[in-house]
């Protein structure tokens, strides 16, 4: 039994094409964690205001959330690893001018609005770009182990990259994360060019974009169990994910621990969420997945309630693990449920609504959360929206009978060697 599960934990890397996308992306996620750390106490060292913490997150997903899902259409009638290349490309500049400005000392908080709007604009293409392109690597049989590993990936990294932020802002300021963040695409870029796609798993569109966004939108309308999956992530989104931008404030005025109290507190949930990843790593199919996702919105819940509660950094600490835990848990079972169950000519525009309701929703989330703290304090805020998620979580569990047996259907309607 123990050697199936751990078959199972890596069965996607037989596939090269998956083992070149790992390489090159855990290195460039190293980087974009500590530019995602960098940028967030640069923020809070030019303003002390959770408020501009808020604004400036809004400012990076808004655009996710106004332009993923027309992107979705032109993911569905792309070559998406040209795709990949061009908006990784993209977000090498935007890491590039960051730190010229931050080591010139020409930086800021305008040019911190603009740049995070321009990356945000650029994610709403990469990331349901390259989640629709992991099947192309991997084929259906190994897309759940796939989906995993990649946030396995994007969380081992998620626990190096802001330890490290704390550890150079400390020493040689924030103007080094954003360089190593620009370095580190160049991995991602060389594994995108060495990788070797089948051109024939591209589908060619005859109809108009304007058609094919309606027909997405009309499966996703007239589908139940992908439409609450859709819903539940992003109440998620909306209403706990956000609440990661105030970290800065815990970290100073909560717990009076500074850059590397951030660092700290972000590699918490990066742990937690690399335990969760590998617990699904070693997961086939759907069964009982619905239960996962039922859990783990719970979980999510009462860890971030419990956080905002906790008086004491540690103890935080020990809540941010099973926070990032059960944050894994469901947004990477919802992922594996969606794209186990959804056509390959629509993978595109789902996961770009996919990428809406998790990211999309968060701009919203973080303006909320950046202005209540401002006025009722970071603790307050926390309690108040992780309960929001508590609601939404229960409402889920709920609703699961529902949706189980045309997910079923769904799910062997696509794998029908299934069992």
């Amino acid at each position: 039994m123990m050697a199936w599960h751990i078959r199972n934990s890596f069965s996607a890397f037989k596939h090269r094409n998956f083992r070149l996308f790992v390489t090159g992306q855990f290195i460039s996620l190293i980087g974009f964690w500590m530019q995602n750390v960098g940028q967030s106490w640069l923020v809070y060292r030019l303003t002390h205001s959770p408020w501009y913490l808020g604004a400036i997150s809004f400012c990076q997903q808004i655009p996710i959330l106004l332009f993923a899902f027309a992107a979705g259409g032109i993911i569905d009638r792309s070559n998406r690893r040209k795709l990949v290349i061009l908006t990784q490309s993209l977000a090498l500049i935007q890491a590039s001018i960051l730190f010229w400005l931050t080591v010139t000392r020409q930086i800021q908080i305008g040019h911190l609005f603009f740049l995070a709007a321009f990356i945000g604009i650029v994610s709403s293409f990469d990331l349901p770009a390259r989640q629709s392109f992991l099947i192309q690597m991997v084929g259906k049989e190994d897309l759940t182990n796939a989906i995993a590993i990649n946030s396995s990936m994007f969380n081992a990294a998620r626990m190096v990259g802001p330890a490290v932020a704390g550890i150079v802002i400390a020493k040689w300021g924030e103007s080094i994360c954003f360089f190593l963040n620009a370095i580190t695409y160049v991995a991602v870029l060389v594994s995108l060019f060495l990788m070797k796609i089948n051109r024939t798993e591209e589908t060619v569109k005859k109809q108009s974009l304007g058609k094919d966004l309606a027909e997405g939108f009309r499966y996703i309308r007239e589908t139940l169990p992908i439409r609450m999956l859709l819903q539940i992530v992003g109440m998620l989104g909306l209403a706990g994910f956000p609440l990661i931008v105030l970290l800065p404030v815990f970290a100073d005025q909560v717990f009076h621990k500074g850059a590397s109290g951030l660092g700290i507190l972000t590699t918490a949930i990066g742990i937690g969420a690399l335990c969760g990843a590998l617990f699904l790593a070693g997961r086939r199919g759907l069964k009982g997945i619905g239960k996962i996702i039922s859990i783990s919105a719970f979980g999510f819940s009462c860890s971030l309630i419990f956080f905002g509660l906790s008086p004491f950094f540690w103890l935080s600490f020990a809540s941010l693990c099973t926070t990032g835990l059960f944050m894994m848990t469901s947004t990477a079972s919802i992922n594996t449920a969606i794209q186990s169950m959804i056509p390959d000519v629509l993978r595109g525009r789902v996961m770009s609504l996919f990428t809406t309701m998790l990211i999309g929703t968060a701009p919203i989330g973080a303006l909320i959360a950046g202005a209540l703290a401002k006025y009722f304090g970071p603790q307050t805020t926390v309690v108040c929206m992780a309960s929001v998620c508590l609601v939404a979580a229960f409402w889920f569990f709920r609703s699961l009978p529902q949706i189980t047996t045309e997910a079923r259907r769904l799910y062997l309607l696509q794998n029908p060697t299934a069992t």
